[in-house]
């Protein structure tokens, strides 16, 4: 089963938002078994652990892929599957 986070500011931004609904279209998409994770936290402890500097950020079975951008659904359906 594929770990897939999505991690961003609390309260989510427009942008944090539209990733994780992008991610979820895309899992449908799919039909992968993944478990689909929003993080709404930049915390000290997620950005040492991701080496964060931006967000969003998408975050592929503890593999960051993404940060400081909004993917399209078919882009995330090109990683995942």
């Amino acid at each position: 089963m594929m770990r897939i986070e999505v991690i961003g500011l609390d309260p989510p931004c427009k942008k944090c938002t539209q990733l994780l609904e992008n991610v979820n279209a895309a899992v449908a998409k799919t039909g992968i078994n993944a478990t689909v994770e929003k993080k709404w936290t930049l915390s000290k402890e997620i950005r040492n652990q991701y080496g964060l500097l931006l967000s969003p950020a998408l975050v592929l079975d503890g593999v960051v892929v993404a940060q400081g951008k909004v993917y399209k659904t078919d882009r995330i359906v090109e990683l995942i599957g």
